[in-house]
């Protein structure tokens, strides 16, 4: 990478207000959501977006920001559609979001999970900063396999990550590791690799394979 970046050239540093709000988000966020569900809920994909996001949009991480656009943008909007379900219907749609009908939580923790509308947009602007990273489908591979296997140590009735039984059929895909291996490829080849060569192409004049740029 260049030293001196133009304002149009990928791999700048991201505004020191973005910055910091990631840091005042994080501060809020994480000890709302671990008072209201347990550090369990950490595990979910969508909540590790929201902390890898933080640290990279803190470091100014293309790799570690492509990896999050991978893996929230379509599972975020599907939150988000299936959410809209909820509310309008007192039902899930796919499932994933009865807890925003829990009246047990406070209203204000419940409306925090509307990261899930604005982090695809965060991202995307994001990635136009810095620039895409292509290897960011293989991070997240890679971290949803360690988070598959992370939940399986959880709760089996809070059925994180789905690593107990898949949201469709409501069972277990045979032996637990054939289950975890069929969730991971399931991500990976259904919604990483696609959103990845969408990304590819958004970005295709903002790509590199370069050192992530860091603050």
């Amino acid at each position: 990478m260049p030293s001196s970046l133009t304002e149009n050239s990928p791999g700048r540093k991201l505004p020191a207000a973005v910055r910091w709000g990631a840091l005042v988000w994080m501060a809020v966020w994480v000890p709302a959501y671990w008072l209201a569900w347990g550090p369990a809920n950490f595990l979910h994909l969508c909540d590790l977006a929201v902390i890898l996001t933080c640290i990279g949009l803190w470091t100014s991480n293309r790799l570690l920001l492509a990896s999050q656009a991978v893996s929230s943008i379509v599972v975020d909007y599907v939150w988000t559609l299936d959410a809209a379900w909820v509310v309008i219907a007192k039902k899930p749609l796919i499932g994933g979001t009865e807890y925003l009908l829990d009246k047990h939580v406070a209203a204000w923790i419940r409306s925090l999970s509307l990261f899930h509308v604005v982090l695809p947009l965060v991202l995307l602007w994001a990635l136009w900063r810095t620039g895409y990273d292509r290897r960011g489908w293989l991070l997240q591979t890679a971290i949803a396999l360690l988070a598959f296997i992370a939940s399986r140590f959880t709760d089996p009735l809070k059925n994180v990550n789905y690593a107990f039984h898949d949201p469709f059929w409501h069972r277990q895909i045979g032996p637990a590791p054939v289950h975890l291996l069929v969730s991971v490829l399931a991500m990976a080849i259904v919604v990483y690799w696609p959103t990845h060569l969408a990304l590819l192409r958004v970005y295709r004049r903002r790509i590199g394979n370069q050192r992530p740029s860091v603050a």
